[in-house]
């Protein structure tokens, strides 16, 4: 699936514990800002395992945490050097194991720079699964390596192009993708990430072709979980519903099991069809019990089912070893909708650290202006949501950040100028219920009343559980209303 910057997609790997440490050329970074506000004796507790993970981890020279199956990694070994890294080292999906290998590789021999590029990619997915993007600059040092040691090698291209992605610069994205593919076509990770870049440029007809050239040029789980997401954007749920069941029954290792199951497991939740996806998160699960993404999405349908304990315990596990806004917004909100006594103040401590999270990615080059504004439009400061949402729109148009631009200009009065972003991330037919919910509260404050009610019912009707705070505010106006359409 494209990579979201509110990480329901963005997080697409393996999400393992974070690996022994060798403590040579690290960046030393101070994890970030601490929280502003009123936090509470816990949530000052969890902010500070967040600086120290965050510390611990960019002092760590290793490897990362890589599974190199059928996904996005399949094209290391295509211009290796001789003697390369075994392939089968960093496919065993034991990540001590392949830390180790790969570190005794490197140290053997230097000028491989093929492992170079492999180091960096490692770094990347451990920074995206385990939301520590003090790894980036790690990346970006061995994937450098890498190109000096063979200027223009495609693994390292592809490479880099994954790390802008990453970092939520695609116009770079797409552009290293281009150069690697200019100098090996059938790279798999080049060939996805330019699926990736110019789904999240707003590019969507271009979008399709690349997934169509990938299709054809590298067949695999990597591509067809892209191809399955353009189709979803394009609102063709049937199509994508397919292609992702075909990619999971041809699936067989536990990595490439677990990612597309979790891709379904998202699809059903957006879809309202929460046991079904219960029932993809499980096998997901069992595939890889510590699957960061399946874990998420069960503590969603959870709530979405009205088991509001057990998506409590789950986000809280979660929040605890990877406190990404994604999950530290919807834990704060289950805190909301719980309403008891400390739980406003248990609420207040997951937005605020959004906050650090945020600084910490910001001071390792990630462009986190769309988490920004999609968690301080609700739960912070809405002039800074705002700014963050014009700054999002003008570096890439799409449905995410029309979405995302008109409801921080809603929740600052300013509804007439939102009305038209909110129609343009409903226009290509995906069906995300938030959206829909955005856009009737906004032609409600805009007088509409006729097209808030069919919006709201809409969305209450595509899934009911969207959000634990969400859903309420939009049943309440639509009760307003008169009731649905």
């Amino acid at each position: 699936m494209s990579p979201r910057t509110n990480d329901d997609a963005q997080q697409r790997d393996r999400a393992d514990e974070a690996p022994p440490h060798d403590g040579e050329d690290a960046p030393r970074r101070d994890g970030g800002a601490a929280p502003e506000g009123n936090v509470s004796e816990s949530g000052r507790r969890r902010t500070l395992r967040l600086a120290a993970c965050a510390v611990a981890l960019a002092v760590a020279m290793t490897a990362g945490a890589v599974a190199l199956g059928a996904r996005d990694d399949g094209d290391v070994g295509t211009v290796a050097s001789a003697p390369a890294v075994a392939p089968e080292l960093l496919a065993s999906g034991s990540l001590a194991s392949s830390i180790s290998a790969l570190q005794s590789h490197l140290k053997a021999q230097p000028k491989d720079f093929t492992g170079w590029a492999t180091l960096g990619v490692a770094y990347i997915e451990q920074a995206r699964t385990n939301g520590d993007p003090s790894r980036y600059p790690q990346a970006e040092r061995a994937l450098e390596r890498s190109l000096k040691l063979s200027p223009d090698n495609d693994p390292a291209l592809a490479g880099r192009a994954a790390l802008a992605a990453a970092r939520h610069d695609f116009p770079d994205a797409l552009r290293y993708a281009e150069e690697a593919l200019g100098r090996n076509a059938y790279n798999e990770r080049a060939l996805s990430t330019r699926i990736d870049a110019l789904v999240e440029l707003g590019r969507y007809k271009e979008a399709s072709k690349a997934a169509d050239e990938a299709d054809a040029r590298r067949p695999g789980i990597p591509v067809f979980t892209r191809y399955a997401y353009v189709r979803e954007l394009r609102g063709d749920v049937p199509t994508a519903r397919r292609v992702l069941e075909q990619a999971l029954a041809n699936a067989t290792a536990p990595g490439d099991i677990a990612y597309v199951a979790t891709a379904l497991g998202q699809l059903a939740w957006r879809e309202g069809e929460y046991e079904t996806a219960l029932k993809h998160y499980e096998r997901a699960l069992r595939a890889d019990g510590a699957y960061l993404p399946a874990l998420e999405g069960r503590a969603r349908a959870q709530a979405a089912n009205g088991d509001r304990a057990a998506a409590i315990r789950g986000m809280e596990d979660i929040v605890d070893r990877y406190p990404l806004p994604g999950p530290l917004v919807v834990l704060g909100e289950l805190y909301e909708a719980r309403g008891g006594e400390g739980d406003k103040a248990k609420a207040r401590d997951q937005y605020a650290l959004v906050n650090a999270w945020t600084a910490l990615a910001r001071a390792n080059g990630v462009n986190a202006d769309l988490d920004t504004a999609l968690a301080a439009a609700d739960h912070g400061d809405r002039e800074a949501a705002l700014r963050a949402a014009r700054d999002e729109w003008k570096r890439r148009q799409t449905v995410h950040t029309a979405d995302a631009l008109a409801w921080a200009l809603h929740v600052n009065g300013r509804d007439s100028e939102a009305l038209p972003y909110a129609r343009r991330a409903t226009a290509t037919g995906y069906r995300d219920a938030t959206f829909r919910y955005h856009r009737g509260m906004i032609e409600q404050a805009t007088g509409d009343k006729k097209e808030a009610r069919a919006s709201l019912s809409s969305a209450l009707k595509l899934n009911a559980g969207f959000s634990p705070v969400g859903a309420k505010k939009a049943e309440k106006a639509l009760t307003a209303l008169g009731g649905a359409k």
